[in-house]
């Protein structure tokens, strides 16, 4: 894929857009486009391109809406005939059959704080293809600092203000327990995304939670919260702190318990056909 297309899919990634490829698999006989045309569908129903236009179109971008937003691609075929019990109309003459393919942004980290700890975990979350955000105010901390958004603004009024979606995490990771303790308040006033995680000791954790319940929170509100965050793998070195978030997040985002996937070989026994 080339040209104008490609670029449209390359921004809509960027800037973190769902939206929908829908191709022009295969074609038999009179249609309006022939296999490979493609256009771009937003799930507001804009439209990059086409495929044809007309009822055909139509039909199209409401079975793409219709899926479920984590949907595998769907091939569905399109009669553009009168024979057919499925036809709608259509009088060209022809069949065609479209891929339809949900593209789903890359999963989203945001980090309150560029201290070495997040830094490496930005690094190893942009690895994976993540979409990476970090919210600090020091300068100096985020210079060359691993991430496709720096946000100067304070972290509460930012969380505050950002559409949370279902595959974003949020790592409360900063140089001070005032900053995640007013970061933390905004997320669980605000909270919608995915993963929501601080950084921290017993100690401090304690402190922090105790300090919001005085200021009204209640223990549900810290249901989902995870805090002191991680796996817990013995992790020291900031690479391998990072390690133990990211497989933590990954545990989360997709509904896993984190057990060892290890063969139980005390069940095995000899096969003598073998």
């Amino acid at each position: 894929m080339t040209g104008p297309l490609l670029t449209e899919m390359l921004q809509a990634r960027q800037q973190r857009r769902p939206h929908f490829l829908i191709t022009l698999a295969a074609t038999r006989g009179s249609v309006p486009r022939q296999a490979g045309s493609k256009m771009l569908l937003y799930p507001d129903g804009r439209l990059y391109g086409t495929i044809g236009g007309g009822k055909f179109e139509s039909l199209v971008i409401a079975d793409a809406l219709a899926l479920p937003r984590r949907s595998p691609p769907l091939l569905r075929t399109y009669p553009l005939h009168e024979a057919s019990p499925d036809s709608f109309g259509a009088i060209c003459g022809g069949e065609v059959t479209v891929l339809i393919e949900p593209q789903l942004p890359p999963p989203a980290l945001t980090l309150v704080g560029a201290g070495h700890c997040a830094r490496a975990l930005a690094s190893l979350a942009g690895t994976c293809g993540w979409h990476v955000t970090v919210v600090d105010d020091r300068p100096a901390q985020l210079v060359d600092f691993p991430a496709q958004e720096i946000i100067t603004t304070p972290a509460p009024d930012y969380i505050a203000a950002r559409p949370w979606q279902d595959d974003d995490a949020l790592v409360l990771i900063s140089h001070h327990y005032q900053v995640d303790r007013a970061a933390l308040a905004a997320a669980l006033r605000h909270r919608s995304m995915a993963y929501l995680g601080m950084i921290g000791s017993q100690r401090k954790v304690r402190r922090v939670l105790t300090d919001l319940l005085a200021d009204g929170f209640t223990p549900a509100d810290f249901h989902n919260l995870r805090a002191p965050l991680g796996l817990d793998l013995g992790a020291d070195h900031p690479n391998e702190i990072a390690l133990s978030i990211l497989a933590e997040i990954l545990t989360v985002f997709n509904h896993t318990t984190g057990q060892p996937l290890a063969l139980d070989v005390s069940t095995l026994t000899a096969n003598p056909a073998a």
